[in-house]
Formats: C-alpha cells, sequence, structure tokens
C-alpha cells in the first residue's frame, strides 16, 4: 500500500481503531441546549480538544507510527507541522520508543513548539510557505533517512482521524450532518469517509476560514489552488489540500462553507462560554459556519468535530 495513494477503506479505519485503542482517548461528545437555540439546530460536539496532545492529531499520528515495521521504526519518523501533529507524532514516536523529527514554520505558536520539544522530537524550522516546508522536509528525510508521516496526505493519518467519527456515530446514530474544519484535508477526509461507510445518507461538509479558502476554490473548479499565503487567525488551517485528500473531497464532500475570522472568534468565545471548553479558533470554524448559515441546518442533528484546544492563554483573540 503506497500511503500517498491508497483511499483508506473501512475495514483500515477499523484497524486504525483496534491499532489505537490502547494509545488514544475516546473523548466525550457534549451538548449545549443554549447553543442549539442560538443555531437553530441540534448541536453534537465530538471533543478532540481532549484528546492526548490537545487534538485529534494523535489517532492519526500513532496509527501511522504504530503501523511502520520494526526496522522502517528503528530509522526513526520525519513529519512537517505548523504544531498539533508534530506534538503528535512526537509523543507518539516516545511512546513507541524511536527518534521524530519535526520540521516546524517560524510562524508556529509557542504553546505547540513547545509541545513538540516536551515530547521529545527534534524541530527544524523552515518559512511558512508550503514549498519550503516541503523543501526542508525532503531534506531531513535525505539526511536521518526516516520514514514521512505527512500530516494528512496519507492513509494511514487519515485512516487514524476517520476514527473520531467512527467514535461519534457510535455514540449519536442518526445524525444528518458530519462536519470538521479543512486545512491540509487529512481529518475532513477521515470524517466523510467514515460517514460515508456507515451511513451514506450523512451529509460531510467542511468550513474554512475565507482567508484560507484554497479547499473551496479547488473543490470549485476541480483542481488543487496551491501556493497561496493563507491570512486567518486559524495557524491550524493554513495548509493546502494534499493530492489524496483533494481527490477523496472531491467525490465525498458535500460542500465546503466559510466563516470569517470574527465570526470565527465569536463562536470560539461561545464555545468557552456555553460548552466550558477550551478550543483554538481552528476548532471553532464549523460553529461559525453553521451560524453564518441557519437555513441551511435547521432542525438538523449536526456532529461537529472539535478539533483541538492548543490556544495561548496569555493571547486570547478577545
Amino acid at each position: 500500500m503506497d500511503p500517498a495513494t491508497h483511499v483508506p477503506s473501512l475495514d483500515d479505519i477499523r484497524a486504525a481503531a483496534a491499532r489505537i485503542a490502547p494509545l488514544a482517548q475516546v473523548t466525550p461528545v457534549l451538548r449545549s441546549s443554549s447553543l442549539d437555540r442560538i443555531a437553530g439546530c441540534e448541536l453534537h460536539f465530538k471533543c478532540e480538544n481532549l484528546q492526548r496532545v490537545g487534538a485529534f492529531k494523535f489517532r492519526g499520528a500513532s496509527n501511522a507510527v504504530f503501523s511502520l515495521d520494526a526496522a522502517s521504526a528503528a530509522r526513526g519518523v520525519v513529519t512537517q507541522s505548523s504544531g498539533n501533529h508534530g506534538a503528535a507524532i512526537a509523543l507518539a514516536c516516545r511512546l513507541r520508543g524511536i527518534p521524530a523529527t519535526v520540521v516546524v514554520p517560524r510562524s508556529a505558536p509557542k504553546i505547540k513548539l513547545a509541545a513538540i520539544a516536551d515530547f521529545g522530537a527534534r524541530i527544524v524550522p523552515c518559512e511558512v510557505a508550503q514549498a519550503d516546508r516541503d523543501r526542508v522536509t525532503a531534506q531531513v528525510l535525505g539526511e536521518t533517512g526516516g520514514s514521512l508521516v505527512h500530516p494528512y496526505n496519507d492513509a494511514r493519518v487519515i485512516a487514524g482521524q476517520a476514527t473520531a467519527t467512527l467514535e461519534l456515530l457510535h455514540a449519536v446514530p442518526g445524525l444528518d450532518v458530519v462536519m470538521a474544519p479543512v486545512s491540509g484535508g487529512g481529518l475532513m477526509s477521515g470524517t466523510a469517509l467514515a460517514a460515508h461507510y456507515l451511513d451514506p445518507r450523512i451529509e460531510a461538509i467542511g468550513a474554512e476560514p475565507e482567508g484560507a479558502r484554497d479547499a473551496f476554490d479547488g473543490l470549485a473548479q476541480g483542481e488543487r489552488v496551491t501556493g497561496r499565503t493563507a491570512d486567518t487567525i486559524c495557524d491550524g488551517l493554513r495548509a493546502e489540500l494534499g493530492p489524496l485528500t483533494f481527490a477523496i473531497l472531491r467525490q465525498r464532500l458535500r460542500g465546503i462553507l466559510l466563516a470569517s475570522d470574527a465570526e470565527t472568534v465569536a463562536a470560539m468565545r461561545l464555545i468557552f462560554e456555553r460548552l466550558k471548553l477550551v478550543v483554538e479558533p481552528s476548532a471553532a470554524v464549523p460553529l461559525a459556519a453553521v451560524l453564518r448559515h441557519p437555513r441551511r441546518f435547521a432542525g438538523r442533528r449536526v456532529g461537529i468535530v472539535l478539533s483541538g484546544g492548543n490556544v495561548d492563554l496569555d493571547a486570547l483573540p478577545w
């Protein structure tokens, strides 16, 4: 199996769930009657902000790391990340007892850099542009001989991320919609695949910042948009779709909805106030999109993956 081209099957997702069961948390699904009234629909929040490393990323990272054969694992793992995936790879590698190197853009939040370092990974800085991330990653791979675990364009990672929706649909059967934020597309691909396999009538809808709308535009025009500079408060949503995630979302996604940074901050504050949860801006984009499009969701049962909670509490956007 080539992880850069293989579309995970339901068997792959279930195998990932079994593989990571001793490692990952089964996160809760929370409700808020006041948020339901505000949104005009029934909202079910899958709290991946309470996952290990504070984000859904640990699911895909641990599935990829623990699926490596012994010889490959011994050479270590290399990845690129703005923070959450890097911390997830670092922890997964520490748990397996193998080295990890994370290529990190210089704009990454300090809290996320600290987590990567705390879990024992080597950090190699790069510039923000995707082209520079790829260049430095290739350089590190050549130097170390390690195994690449791409943050989203990797079937092992996508299958791991899909386990969040597997849990959500087990806890809350009969949802009409499942939503997640879109960046590189790993989470949204896994979300859409799991929903399709378990209940094809469910709509999988992505949410994306207006200032990082490459997935929205790319799916609308039928080809990937690359090379843009994202302009959004959502530091976790600045990547662009990979070839594999683009292909999956083009086939399985019912659409992407946009939200402004102001709408996202307002939704983030609502989550703090009503759910009593610490979330980062990226995690609030789906709720912002729901609130922006009330007619689309009126009276429906909507599952939202709260993707992460790694926000600098000394620099909250309000």
